[in-house]
């Protein structure tokens, strides 16, 4: 049984950034750190005091976290980034938020001696014998403490202050791993105890200048005089002093949630999944007495997501998933009046749609899309059909022959959409066989069902309606807006880009419209584009046709296609091109140390060789991986480094170092390597961050090679994603806990009724849902125990329990 906390953090936005480039802007990006370590970092948002990230990382941590800080820096070319601010938050604040943290944030000035790192392993102790009494205190060493110098190390030393006296150790140069090994011993006077403590402070020594604090840490002496101390320690900042800041930095918008799970073996979560599943294996059941409707029912909107996507993969296991969304779809049809409203709400039916087509269907996204995308960005071609926003100075980039009209610019702009979105229409019409199966029978269901509720000749069109709904408004639209959210782009587009792909968007959604409301209300400028896509409209048409025309042999074995598809082992996660260069290989010079190669991962292997055409490859098998870290800056000339360390066939460790372009392809390679990884076994619990040069390792200056390492390393630290391979249990235990609370909130507000009102009236879920309903309640207890006798058995308190439905024949006592 696994024990997982789970972090979800979105970065969503800033705003009213200050400008730290001479043209009057800034180009920022976020990193974010758990306990003063970075595990994530968004793209750069180019020339915007107002960025827009819409970034979402699922962090789980092994042993849980103490605080969360989000940075918001400015990307330079020459030099290093400019710090802009930050935003922190403690676990105690997130988790006083049932829901999680949804608001702006106003940044705040970085301070230095408040970015602490590291470890500090020491012990302390004060003999039983002797006069006076002395108190020992062995430095031994540290480790991970914040570079404070242009070199990327530090130059650490240890101060220890106690009843007024104050002791440091020798300087260890150049080094963030430092090993000092000393006994410091105070004099205790008699009566001096009281409340005094021994602070413990680490600095780095500057030989111009002051010297700079690394952390510190403290014991109160009557604890030490009573029970030795031994161990590592999180060094920390010093006491933060209430300030006004004076000097606006802007604000971020964070959505954070926190999530602490105990996910038991899949035995158990089987009689949740049978009763989920029933309605599809035993139709026939009362549309509202089913486990599925219960569990839409107590379904709100922040959470609906959430839900969706795990129903979403455990009928994917199941070999369920058409089936799920044809009963979901079918139950919100029949609540439905109005066709022109059909599916247009974020009710659990439609997101569950969007989050199937985003698990199934993202390779024929890739495929449909990626080319006319990375052309569009190439080009960067000023686009503008707004006479506001018309900037006619950028003509001078259009045109030699002077600045030209508003109607020019409209013209070509009119024109270039056209061009890039007759590529789009043609890739799409022209996608129906690389469209998965499992899609292509999904929407022929969803079109029968549209036409047994709609089968009048006046709403013909809802049958076209109903599924480029989803496919244009939901798919292709959201992709071409935003394509670093769907994997199209490792960057975001920059504002001229960016005003392309919005105005294309809107386009693609008028398609998705079937050509309605195009230049209407308030954006009479579109409507130039009508024109161009009516003749589209009825392309699309035949596209929806051809899509929905599957086979019912076909029909039968789609289902059973879709895991091996999907999760093949051998199927490529990421490729690109990189450069790489073995540990203890030739002593090259440092220019031509690392080769580039063309990189394949997928969950069997990391394979690599001279070209993508090449025949002769190399490759580290994932199975064989132990451990997965970053390199310290300054350990090469080249930056963003990482290194794989893995076991060849005798057994031995080698590594292998891969050096990335920038720090956003650095964290990308990073997070898909440790992902592929994650389920090995024997990984290591410590590795060098720096390399064996000169007979020492550059990280901690140990002489011998095979020194343990002296950095924990990051293996069950995993960024989770909802295209991650389907996990039934871990999905099961979401909607355990999700049902489990919102069964406990409709018990507690049924328990406050009216005075003298018995409480075997509270709508408890037994009572919601009738007989499965008591089923599911009955279901929920047993999970409840079950989570209670493996917290007994691991020594931490289980869950509180799920409300119990009250006998009808008596109050509840």
């Amino acid at each position: 049984m696994a024990k997982t906390t789970s972090l979800h953090c979105r970065v969503v936005e800033g705003k009213d950034l200050p400008a730290k480039d001479m043209c009057g802007s800034s180009d920022p990006y976020c990193v974010v750190k758990v306990d003063n370590e970075v595990v994530a970092r968004t793209a750069t948002v180019w020339k915007s005091l107002n960025p827009f990230w819409g970034e979402e990382y699922t962090l789980r941590l092994p042993h849980g976290f103490r605080s969360l800080a989000v940075y918001v820096l400015d990307e330079d070319t020459i030099g290093q980034d400019d710090v802009i601010g930050k935003v922190s938050l403690s676990r105690q604040q997130i988790s006083a938020e049932p829901r999680g943290v949804d608001s702006w944030l106003s940044l705040v000035p970085v301070d230095p001696n408040e970015e602490v790192q590291g470890e500090i392993h020491l012990e302390l102790w004060v003999p039983e014998q002797g006069h006076p009494r002395v108190l020992c205190c062995h430095l031994i060493e540290a480790r991970d403490l914040a570079p404070r110098d242009l070199s990327g190390t530090s130059d650490p030393f240890v101060r220890v202050l106690c009843c007024g006296h104050t002791l440091e150790t020798s300087v260890i140069k150049k080094t963030r791993f430092p090993h000092w090994d000393e006994v410091l011993e105070f004099e205790l006077a008699e009566g001096e105890l009281g409340e005094a403590v021994l602070s413990v402070e680490v600095w780095d020594w500057d030989i111009v200048g002051k010297n700079d604090f690394l952390g510190r840490v403290e014991f109160p002496l009557d604890t030490i005089c009573t029970n030795p101390t031994k161990g590592w320690f999180q060094l920390l900042p010093f006491p933060s002093t209430a300030e006004d800041h004076r000097e606006q930095l802007g604000a971020l918008r964070l959505v954070v949630r926190l999530v602490e799970d105990r996910v038991l073996p899949p035995r158990y979560y089987q009689p949740l999944i049978q009763l989920l599943t029933e309605p599809i294996l035993s139709p026939g059941q009362p549309p509202a007495g089913t486990a599925l409707a219960i569990l839409e029912e107590v379904t709100s909107g922040e959470s609906r997501q959430d839900v969706a996507t795990k129903l979403v993969k455990i009928f994917l296991g199941q070999g369920l998933a058409v089936p799920l969304l044809d009963y979901l779809t079918s139950h919100e049809l029949a609540r439905t009046t109005d066709p022109n409203i059909l599916f247009r709400s974020n009710s659990l039916a439609s997101k569950s749609v969007e989050q199937f087509m985003k698990v199934v269907g993202l390779p024929y996204l890739h495929e449909v899309l990626k080319p006319v995308v990375n052309r569009i960005f190439e080009e960067k071609k000023y686009v503008e059909l707004d006479p506001g926003k018309m900037e006619l100075s950028r003509s001078r980039r259009i045109s030699f022959k002077g600045s030209l009209s508003e109607a020019q610019v409209r013209e070509s702009s009119l024109e270039l959409l056209k061009s890039y979105l007759g590529d789009i229409i043609d890739a799409i019409v022209g996608s129906v066989e690389k469209c998965p199966l499992l899609m292509r029978v999904a929407f022929k269901q969803l079109r029968k069902r549209v036409e047994e509720r709609f089968p009048s000749a006046q709403h013909e069109e809802v049958r076209y309606f109903s599924i480029s709904g989803f496919l244009f408004l939901r798919f292709f639209a959201p992709a071409v807006l935003t394509p670093k959210l769907f994997s199209l782009r490792e960057q975001h587009a920059d504002p001229r880009t960016g005003r392309t792909l919005l105005l294309l968007a809107k386009a693609l959604q008028s398609i998705g419209n079937l050509g309605l409301q195009l230049g209407q209300g308030k954006e009479p400028w579109m409507a130039p584009l009508h024109a161009v896509l009516m003749p589209s409209v009825t392309r699309i048409k035949a596209f929806l046709d051809s899509l929905v025309t599957v086979e019912s042999a076909e029909a039968t074995v789609g289902e059973g296609m879709v895991l091996p598809a999907l999760f093949h082992p051998s199927a490529t996660i990421k490729e690109g091109y990189l450069h790489t260069r073995t540990a203890g290989g030739p002593a090259l010079l440092p220019r031509f140390a690392f080769k580039k190669r063309y990189f394949w991962l997928s969950s069997e292997a990391l394979t690599y060789s001279k070209s993508p055409e090449w025949q002769v490859r190399c490759s580290i098998p994932v199975p064989l991986m132990r451990a997965v870290e970053r390199v310290d800056e300054g350990t090469f000339q080249h930056p963003h480094v990482m290194q794989i360390v893995a076991q060849d066939g005798t057994g031995q460790l080698y590594t292998t170092y891969i050096q990335c372009k920038s720090g956003q392809e650095l964290w990308q390679w990073l997070w898909a390597v440790r992902q592929a990884s994650s389920a090995n076994e024997a990984m290591l619990p410590t590795c060098h961050p720096g390399i064996f040069r000169a007979g020492r390792w550059t990280c901690c200056l140990q002489p011998a090679c095979t020194a343990p390492g002296c950095s924990r390393t990051h293996s069950t630290m995993v960024l989770g994603e909802w295209s991650d391979p389907l996990d039934p249990a871990a999905a099961a235990q979401t909607l355990y806990g999700h049902l489990r609370r919102a069964g406990t909130r409709l018990w507690a507000e049924g328990a406050e009724g009216p005075e003298g009102s018995a409480a075997s009236e509270a709508p408890c879920l037994g009572q919601a849902g009738g007989p499965v309903g008591e089923r599911l309640q009955a279901v929920l207890r047993d999970l409840d125990i079950a989570h209670d006798a493996f917290a007994r058995r691991d020594g931490a308190p289980g869950p509180p329990p799920s409300p119990a439905p009250a006998p009808s024949s008596s109050p509840a006592t």
